[in-house]
């Protein structure tokens, strides 16, 4: 299987890279996948799967940068999806649970109804749908959540604040599940070559934790008193941020059919001890 990765220089991009030594990798410099045409003049010969990492994940910036996170995220997609078709390509598409907005009980399947929040998530239900438009039979979209690779994320930020004896406020009413970038890559690869096609839920396995909960566990496993985090409700963290992006309560997915797929994803907390590399 010879791959093209998108967004090479992403977290998810930089795993998907060291999975696949043998892959292209392209990123934003090397192809802007929100340029029709640069994709379309890309040669892509040879190529059996197109895996895009690339996307505008400015979650509260898509706000009022509306027009940047529709290009990356909606027409970036169309134009691989175009490229796929033409050139008998797979197209292994990442997305994500801002998509729902997060007010289903427990653990949301594929055939949940999308119903995005802001406009990161309707981006990003958008380039789905432009994506299974295009290629019916020739497309593996898997929504994640919460990833956390090389390069800044909740849990950098969460070890930065422990090394720096910073005592944080920390959201405990939004739930889901980290997603740690060298596991998820490990898990397309398993959908790209597992024959089946359509949307797939893969986040980190285990016990569903709030923000609050996440940050008191890498306080811990950095020597930090879990305590010293204080918990405070989405509303009122949002009361003196009005740039803030609404987010999904729950974004907690069901990972069953990805699971009868073939894919095992290890528990949160193991990803979280392999990533600081620390054990409990």
């Amino acid at each position: 299987m010879r791959a093209c990765v998108l967004g090479a220089n992403g977290q998810l991009g930089r795993a998907l890279v060291a999975a696949l030594p043998g892959a292209v990798a392209l990123d934003r410099a090397a192809l802007d996948i929100g340029d029709a045409d640069a994709v379309a003049a890309h040669d892509f010969t040879g190529v059996d799967v197109l895996v895009n990492a690339a996307a505008y994940t400015a979650v509260d910036r898509a706000e009022t940068e509306p027009g940047a996170a529709w290009r990356a995220n909606a027409a970036g997609p169309a134009h691989l999806a175009a490229a796929a078709r033409e050139h008998g390509c797979l197209l292994v598409h990442v997305s994500t649970e801002y998509v729902f907005d997060g007010t289903a009980p427990g653990p949301v399947a594929e055939d949940a109804p999308p119903s995005p929040l802001g406009v990161y998530g309707a981006s990003k239900a958008a380039g789905e749908l432009a994506v299974r438009a295009a290629l019916p039979e020739r497309h593996v979209i898997v929504r994640t959540s919460w990833v956390v690779g090389d390069g800044g994320n909740f849990v950098a930020t969460m070890v930065r604040l422990a090394r720096d004896g910073v005592c944080p406020v920390v959201v405990d009413d939004q739930v889901g599940r980290p997603t740690f970038a060298p596991d998820l890559a490990a898990a397309l690869l398993v959908l790209a070559g597992s024959g089946r096609h359509g949307i797939f839920h893969v986040t980190g396995d285990g016990e569903p934790v709030s923000w609050h909960g996440l940050a008191r566990e890498v306080f811990a496993r950095c020597g930090r008193d879990p305590g010293d985090v204080r918990p405070v409700s989405t509303a009122e963290y949002a009361a003196d941020r009005p740039h803030l992006a609404r987010r999904p309560a729950n974004s907690v997915l069901d990972l069953s059919r990805a699971t009868r797929a073939g894919v095992t994803m290890p528990p949160w907390r193991d990803g979280l001890g392999a990533h600081l590399g620390t054990a409990r």
